[in-house]
């Protein structure tokens, strides 16, 4: 898993819309990427609606924040509409981002075992350089872990 120290790695991957958005472009402002297992999903709704909640106090601090999981632009899309999120979620469909982040993991569940993305936050500052990875996330407090 990326760690703190880390520089953050580039890519390109397409948002809710279908518009290309680049790793790159966040360079000269703080980053948080949060990653998710899948749209729509409970948990993973409670962790981007409190981030959604909190998206002013988040850009007060000089956060900008971006949503990646493995879902295709389509789920994205419909996930980002539903709730009205005021960032960008990216769709990972090829896992090569959720790899480069090291969060693409064996998972269990229910005593069956397979890969999946491991929810974690991880918060860049203006150079891209990783200052903190949050990999015990509690959905229901994920912007005061970030703000702390």
């Amino acid at each position: 898993m990326l760690k703190e120290g880390d520089q953050l790695p580039e890519f390109e991957l397409k948002n809710q819309d279908g518009n290309i958005i680049k790793s790159t472009e966040f360079l000269g402002n703080k980053l948080v990427i949060f990653f998710y297992p899948k749209a729509n999903t409970p948990t993973c709704t409670v962790e981007a609606c409190n981030l959604n909640d909190h998206i002013s106090t988040l850009k007060k601090a000089g956060y900008q924040l971006i949503g990646i999981s493995a879902d295709s632009i389509k789920r994205q899309k419909n996930f980002h509409e539903k709730y009205g999120f005021r960032y960008d979620l990216l769709a990972d469909e090829d896992q090569q981002v959720v790899n480069q982040f090291g969060v693409w993991q064996e998972k269990k569940n229910f005593g069956k075992t397979y890969m999946g993305i491991v929810r974690a936050t991880f918060i860049f500052d203006e150079k891209g350089i990783c200052t903190r990875v949050i990999d015990k996330v509690k959905s229901k407090e994920a912007a005061t872990q970030i703000l702390e």
